[in-house]
């Protein structure tokens, strides 16, 4: 009915069965309906909605929907004027409602009431005044772009805030929300063969984390009206770009299906990262130059298929841990009003809800049919979407049993082994908001993981403000102190010095604080743990010393990742020196600030940094010493006593345990490419060039004895991070045990040629 005022709640109000509804605006006193169209058993899976051609020989569509504790779930369809059809499931084969509706065919809207319960205190949350998205929808038409009232299962504007969520609202929410689509199983031309994806070998990866959206938006080269979508990126000019970069996966921030936070969308900003998702099997609408009527899919998988044409694969960043309908005073979109006890971790008191992820709630992955929901997503997104690989945003929620991190979790379970997914690229953000929940190290083989100890000891070398170099030495190395154990390999480590949540790498050298404040939240949003040096100036500054030491920092952090150890991480945008103004929380920020800005390419200093990279990433990708598929051992390999990794000072000897406690200024390794296993084919040693790396993070200039026989008889400098012009090798060559001066703040990569 109709809401009109606050209306007192004591206790829980139930509904018995389906109201058929034939317009927008009808209620259950309005005049007759029509009947509904007529439906027939269908089948319980798959669950979703899949159109096919029933008995007889009749074509329609199977929907089928989970909601345990229902009472009466009706399937609504919505004609293009927005007449809706209320249709009543009444098979019911384990917990899960189905029908097949004949004549529903591909393109066609729909959503879920779903009756039951009114019992907040309890966790029953039922209301079929609002209509659902399905879990399962594959593409969903229009945006959660406002949230009004009426999207709310409870009255919103309740006067006492202290039982605001326990009063049922009863207002139709169907005017005010997307709706999903029922889809063709694949539109013709969208079909590939497994054997066309790039399976890029994890020790020869390297990740390039961009943003849909952001990263065409301002590209010269893409058409102004495929710039910001699926088919922007899937645009030559575009994959020309990551293809000349020399990265071999792009990571994708999350491209579910997502919603708007409300305090968002009355301050006129809007969710731009995605971390919010309410579909699961849907690509985000929005993204779409072609259509959202379905035309959404057809259109990533082209640009999926792009990719891998380019020999580039695909890794979603996707958001399993919560989703967009918040605690209790958030709004009722999907699986809040199918099932909140079947989906949600409740606290003791069933009212709340427990949140490991600072974001409202946590889904209750223990539940069968929430981990039945994660994977078969996952398992669509590979098999039907052509993706190769997942990173789980705050990986450490999905992985507790009851309350505590367990990595004998079912969800961790299930993935070690699932046939489909156990063979994809898997990436672990390790570690949530909740207690216990940091895990760096901890997940099991099969996974790789974020390695934030790398990031901030790389980023306090540079500032100066590591006290010795024990910690650094590991991450350089690959971090074998976390990841030696379980038979994972340096790979396990995903190196990064920056990511989408925090500083740009032009940034990290400029900004010394955040600076939020367009964000709208007074500057309290976002890390105050930056790591970062602003080189003597807060924010732009017209100092050329200033921002001459800026570049020769950004080109020392950028050379100190891609010559680590492990897989690294590029964020889209830094190989060119892109800046955010400040501003290291930029989800909300779907402007300039957010975008990647394509211009800098007009400056000589952007267009040497970025062949700087490229360089790096070409002799990472030909030297296979720069990329190990196994730990250092650090013994001899030989009579003469080299060994493959050794660690120099600065007078040319071997440290001792005594310089690995002295102030982290400069550190010296050396990486042998005699006999490194496990890298053809076959898994057997091949033999490469051996490097030296010299890191100096001190202000003034270093006198550095290069390590002599029987390390090396000559040297050839490759990277001077010092010298501004990049585009080519320095080409110095000096003999072993000569003294070279290495200029304050800089990194080397000298070559042994004999």
């Amino acid at each position: 009915m109709p809401h009109t005022g606050p209306v007192p709640h004591t206790g829980p109000v139930h509904h018995t069965g389906p109201v058929t509804h034939t317009g927008p605006g009808a209620t259950a006193g309005a005049a007759p309906p029509a009947p509904p169209p007529p439906v027939w058993p269908g089948s319980p899976t798959p669950l979703g909605a899949r159109h096919r051609t029933g008995p007889d020989g009749v074509a329609g569509t199977n929907f089928a929907l989970w909601a345990g504790g229902a009472e009466a779930v009706e399937v609504c369809l919505f004609d293009p004027d927005g007449t809706e059809t209320r249709v009543p499931l009444t098979e019911l084969t384990h917990e899960i409602w189905h029908g097949f509706v004949p004549g529903v065919r591909p393109g066609r809207r729909y959503g879920y009431r779903v009756h039951g319960r009114w019992d907040p205190w309890t966790g029953a949350r039922w209301n079929p005044a609002k209509l659902l998205l399905d879990p399962y929808a594959r593409a969903v038409d229009g945006d959660f772009d406002r949230l009004p009232p009426e999207v709310y299962g409870h009255v919103r504007d309740w006067p006492d805030q202290h039982v605001a969520d326990t009063v049922r609202d009863d207002r139709d929410s169907a005017p005010y929300v997307p709706k999903g689509v029922v889809v063709h199983e694949a539109e013709p031309g969208d079909e590939w063969a497994d054997d066309r994806r790039p399976k890029t070998p994890w020790a020869d990866s390297v990740i390039y984390e961009l943003h849909v959206r952001g990263f065409t938006m301002r590209h010269p080269g893409v058409p102004e009206e495929l710039r910001g979508t699926y088919a922007g990126l899937a645009h030559p000019a575009a994959v020309e770009h990551l293809v000349r970069l020399g990265v071999t996966a792009v990571e994708l921030l999350p491209v579910h299906q997502f919603a708007h936070e409300d305090h968002l969308l009355r301050r006129g900003l809007r969710n731009h990262w995605g971390y919010n998702s309410i579909g699961y099997f849907a690509p985000h609408a929005a993204y779409a130059a072609t259509g959202t009527g379905g035309q959404q899919v057809g259109e990533f998988r082209r640009m999926v298929r792009a990719l891998h044409e380019a020999g580039i694969e695909v890794i979603l960043d996707v958001v399993y841990n919560h989703t967009a309908e918040a605690g209790e005073l958030g709004p009722m979109l999907s699986l809040r009003g199918v099932d909140n006890r079947g989906y949600y971790r409740l606290q003791h008191d069933a009212r709340r809800y427990a949140d490991y992820t600072g974001c409202g709630n946590t889904l209750h992955v223990v539940q069968p049919q929430v981990l039945r929901l994660i994977t078969d997503s996952l398992r669509y997104w590979v098999t039907e979407m052509g993706v190769d690989g997942f990173r789980f945003d705050l990986a450490a929620a999905l992985a507790r049993s009851m309350h505590d991190v367990d990595m004998l979790s079912p969800f961790l379970a299930v993935i070690a082994q699932d046939p489909v997914l156990r063979r994809v690229k898997l990436i672990a953000e390790p570690w949530d908001v909740g207690s216990g929940g940091y895990q760096v190290g901890a997940f099991p083989p099969l996974w790789t993981e974020w390695n934030d100890r790398y990031r901030d000891a790389v980023r306090d070398f540079w500032r100066g403000a590591l006290p010795d170099v024990r910690d650094l030495g590991y991450r350089l190395s690959g971090s074998s102190d976390l990841y030696a154990w379980g038979g994972r390999r340096p790979y396990a480590s995903v190196n990064f010095v920056t990511a989408h949540d925090g500083f740009t790498l032009r940034d990290l050298v400029s900004y010394e604080r955040k600076h939020n404040e367009a964000n709208g939240e007074d500057n309290r949003d976002g890390t105050d743990d930056n790591r970062s040096w602003n080189c003597g100036a807060e924010g732009e500054t017209g100092d050329e010393a200033v921002n001459a030491l800026r570049r020769r920092q950004i080109r020392n952090l950028l050379t100190t990742l891609l010559l680590s150890t492990g897989v690294p991480m590029l964020v889209a945008g830094d190989e060119m020196g892109r800046t955010q103004g400040g501003n290291n929380n930029a989800y909300c920020q779907d402007n300039e600030t957010g975008w990647v800005d394509w211009s800098l390419l007009e400056e000589g200093w952007a267009r040497e940094l970025l062949a700087l990279a490229r360089r790096l990433l070409a002799l990472r990708r030909a030297h296979p010493v720069l990329r190990r598929r196994a730990f250092f051992s650090g013994r001899p390999q030989g009579a003469d006593g080299l060994r493959d990794l050794a660690w120099f000072t600065a007078a040319g000897e071997e440290m001792t345990e005594g310089d690995w406690y002295a102030p982290a200024r400069t550190i010296a390794f050396y990486l042998s490419g005699r006999d490194i296993p496990g890298q053809d084919e076959r898994g057997g040693a091949v033999v490469d060039d051996s490097f030296l790396v010299v890191l100096h993070a001190g202000d003034g200039p270093l006198e550095h004895r290069l390590p002599g026989p029987p390390w090396a008889e000559g040297y050839e400098l490759l990277v001077d991070t010092s010298r501004e012009e990049q585009e080519r090798a320095p080409g110095e060559v000096c003999r072993g045990g000569e003294a070279v001066t290495v200029p304050p703040r800089s990194a080397q990569l000298w070559r042994v040629t004999e």
